[in-house]
């Protein structure tokens, strides 16, 4: 009898603390949904969407922009590096597929929804855009390219968008990878991982227009 009371008392702490621990973790991730520092930055921005800085950046021709130039309609933006053969391919056929799909367009090609692909490697001159541009067939309007003027503005480019660049010893980068889309008042509102469909991410700009 003492032996059952003793494993019954440990069976009822055992499950007080299941119960607690669950507790903790349940506020702690946001009901479960938050279990990465990654799916806890996408919750954060939906819930509140960020200011995006008004950097000034080169595209592959050369030409000089801001972010501000799409005020008024929703922006999908990638970062990416054209010497990359991990992610970066992946994520550009992400959004090759996002360029030429009827979501992307749904006015025709007026209307085509905006990308951005902007790099973060510095030996990313306009001709290597051009050259990476190309082939993915993107037309450099719709689809651009583009690197920041100006160095120091790169950090706080990526800062913004929640973006980790890391060296990886060999002259390479690893970093996170996801399609942003800043809404029509230029804020970063959704963060969608680099395998969302063409439709979910047309979905997604059309909600941050509203």
């Amino acid at each position: 009898m003492v032996r059952s009371d003793g494993w019954m008392r440990t069976g009822v702490a055992s499950l007080v603390i299941c119960v607690s621990s669950g507790a903790l973790l349940w506020r702690g991730t946001d009901g479960f949904h938050a279990l990465t520092s990654e799916a806890a930055r996408r919750l954060a921005i939906a819930a509140s969407p960020r200011s995006v800085p008004a950097v000034e950046l080169e595209d592959q021709d050369g030409r000089s922009f801001t972010l501000g130039r799409y005020r008024g309609r929703p922006l999908v933006v990638d970062f990416v590096y054209t010497r990359c053969t991990s992610v970066c391919p992946l994520l550009s056929e992400s959004f090759r597929r996002l360029y030429v799909a009827p979501e992307s367009s749904p006015r025709g090609d007026d209307g085509r929804l905006p990308l951005l692909s902007i790099t973060f490697d510095s030996l990313d001159t306009p001709a290597r855009l051009r050259e990476y541009a190309a082939h993915y067939r993107a037309d450099g309007h719709s689809w651009r390219f583009a690197r920041v003027r100006n160095a120091r503005d790169l950090a706080p480019l990526l800062q913004a968008f929640g973006v980790v660049v890391i060296g990886d010893g060999r002259g390479g980068f690893q970093h996170n990878a996801a399609m942003h889309v800043v809404d029509p008042g230029g804020r970063l509102s959704r963060v969608l991982d680099l395998g969302a469909s063409p439709a979910d991410v047309a979905r997604a700009a059309a909600e941050t227009s509203r």
